[in-house]
């Protein structure tokens, strides 16, 4: 392989989801360039039909996560695997925010018309993330802030217009740590020659 291949496959293989980061902060350039980078994504009949909205209100991001939590918590009422056990320590306590401390948090919108569009804003958002760690940001797609769009008032806050649904929520800044890679199971392959 060439060494640009190479590169490449370092980066899909090295990036992490980030759930822990530095308090600094993260430049208007930066963040751009990743957005940059998610629009260079694949994009059915060339439509591209996403848009971006860039917070940086940590306190409306708190309140999202409050929002989001309790109704989250109900989710996982009856479930008793370990995993689940520890997300619901992690969504009880107060402290916690599911943002994990992130300088910025992208919303990539996509449009509610284009029946493709939640297929290329989750291309555009994994071009994103793979942008970020070939910068040295840390990103993490936080599904679990999915349930802000049931609120009204926050939707508003966030600058999402009538007929755009959040495709993918980002959290991006710089990591405090780089988690082990976690166990990847061979691919199952059915091929047809």
């Amino acid at each position: 392989m060439s060494s640009r291949a190479d590169e490449v496959m370092d980066a899909i293989r090295g990036r992490r989801s980030i759930r822990a980061y530095e308090d600094r902060y993260l430049d208007d350039e930066t963040v751009l360039s990743i957005i940059r980078a998610g629009i260079h994504a694949p994009t059915t009949l060339g439509l591209q039909p996403w848009r971006f909205v860039v917070v940086r209100d940590h306190d409306l991001m708190k309140k999202i996560s409050d929002y989001c939590k309790p109704i989250l918590l109900l989710s996982l009422k009856d479930m008793t695997t370990p995993e689940a056990v520890e997300q619901k320590a992690l969504l009880s306590s107060k402290d916690f925010n599911i943002f994990y401390g992130a300088a910025v948090l992208v919303l990539v919108l996509g449009d509610e018309k284009n029946r493709f569009s939640t297929y290329d804003c989750t291309l555009c958002a994994g071009n994103m993330m793979l942008a970020a760690h070939a910068l040295g940001v840390g990103s993490c797609w936080i599904g679990a802030a999915g349930p802000v769009t049931g609120n009204p008032d926050l939707m508003k806050a966030l600058k999402v217009p009538e007929g755009w649904m959040i495709v993918a929520p980002i959290a991006l800044g710089y990591p405090k740590e780089i988690p082990e890679k976690p166990p990847r199971r061979e691919p199952e392959i059915a091929w047809v020659r």
